[in-house]
C-alpha cells in the first residue's frame, strides 16, 4: 500500500529504510522523501514507525553509534558562503 503517493513511498520502503536505521519521519524524509512535499502522509510514516524498536536506537544507546544530525555542522569561518567564492575579508578594528 501506498504511504506517500507524491513520491509513490510504500509501506514496505518505509519498514526497509526503519530496518537501515531511520527511526524518525525526518531520517525517512531523508532517506527516500517522503513526507516532503505535501505532508500528508508524515502521520502515517510516524504510525508505522510506532515506538517498537529501532536498530539506530538500539545501538546509540549502547554507545556503538553516534546520532545522525539533522543539521549539518558549523562552517569555520575561513570557509567561503558560497562554493567557489572567496573567503570574506574582515578589515582589522583600528
Amino acid at each position: 500500500m501506498y504511504v506517500c503517493s507524491c513520491f509513490g513511498i510504500t509501506e514496505q520502503q518505509v519498514r526497509e529504510h526503519a530496518g537501515t536505521g531511520a527511526c524518525t519521519p525526518r531520517q525517512i524524509a531523508s532517506a527516500c522523501k517522503a513526507g516532503t512535499d505535501c505532508g500528508g502522509c508524515v502521520r502515517r510514516i510516524q504510525a508505522l514507525l510506532g515506538r517498537g524498536a529501532c536498530p539506530r536506537r538500539e545501538l546509540i544507546d549502547n554507545g556503538v553509534a553516534e546520532p545522525l544530525s539533522a543539521e549539518p555542522g558549523p562552517v569555520p569561518l575561513s570557509a567561503p558562503a558560497f562554493p567557489g567564492a572567496a573567503p570574506a575579508a574582515f578589515p582589522e578594528a583600528a
